[in-house]
């Protein structure tokens, strides 16, 4: 599990929240304390809930299946962008697209459209063959689908969760998973409604550092899901061979013990012939 520290927390200014005036007052039970105009997050409830997230995340990528990172803030997008590519887990950091989620039917056809027109780019006596305004055309509208697609490209079903920093922002992703029952995992900071999500990690989602430590803690938590389904088919996969190799066995010996029947069967004539000359 990862393993994130006090220390670490406070270093990144996690504990740091919004001016007073801005807050959110669902996210009081969160809440330290009151310095300078600023909401103090209680690092102690980060702590416990980067954990049960961090578990739960674990599990569901155990499974086999894909977690979403969203991001579309300034700060936030470098980060999550590495460390989705890095897990090869899809990713949304230019802008949601609505519907999304809700209407993936057609968020496929659109990546379809986009590796068509890849595949169009490659062959290139295809491509050539075009006038040059209609390659730049093309070319243009490639770009605008890998800038907001790119990061699902090879996404073919629905994300069985979702991890967002910033849940203000990206509001319509929660509501669209929320919708289809997709659990969330977000950082959720003193303007937030944290009863929004599923699992809430009270966090500063403005400063770099804080967005830093807490995307590469779920990203351990998924790395290590990846490594324990991989040894789980591994161990799957030597259990199938064994058991392959055991009932090869028994089928050997139970051929080698009919054979020894059948070599006692045509021995006995032979020895009854002898015993009755034998007696003559």
């Amino acid at each position: 599990m990862a393993q994130v520290e006090y220390k670490d927390l406070l270093d990144a200014g996690v504990h740091f929240g919004h001016l007073t005036r801005k807050w959110d007052p669902r996210m009081a039970p969160y809440i330290f304390m009151e310095k300078n105009g600023i909401h103090i997050i209680d690092l102690n409830k980060t702590l416990a809930s980067i954990d049960e997230a961090a578990a739960a995340m674990k599990g569901i990528v155990r499974s086999g299946r894909k977690v979403m990172f969203v991001a579309t803030k300034k700060q936030a997008q470098e980060i999550v962008t590495e460390e989705a590519r890095r897990l090869k887990m899809p990713y949304v950091t230019d802008r949601w697209l609505g519907g999304m989620l809700t209407n993936f039917a057609t968020i496929r056809k659109s990546l379809k459209k986009m590796q068509g027109i890849e595949k169009m780019m490659k062959d290139e006596a295809t491509y050539k063959s075009l006038a040059k305004r209609e390659r730049l055309t093309v070319y243009r509208e490639k770009e605008k689908l890998e800038r907001v697609l790119g990061g699902i490209a090879d996404l073919t079903r629905l994300p069985a969760a979702l991890f967002i920093v910033d849940v203000k922002r990206e509001h319509i992703a929660v509501a669209e998973a929320k919708r289809l029952g997709i659990p969330v995992f977000a950082m959720c900071d003193t303007n937030s409604n944290p009863s929004d999500v599923d699992y809430p990690i009270p966090a500063n989602d403005d400063a770099y550092k804080s967005i830093r430590l807490i995307t590469l803690a779920i990203g351990k938590a998924i790395e290590e899901g990846l490594l324990e389904r991989k040894q789980d088919k591994d161990d799957q996969r030597l259990q199938e061979e064994e058991e392959a190799k055991r009932a090869e066995d028994v089928k050997t010996a139970k051929a080698e013990g009919e054979t020894a029947v059948d070599a006692e069967e045509e021995i006995s004539p032979v020895v009854a012939e002898e015993a009755e000359e034998q007696e003559d």
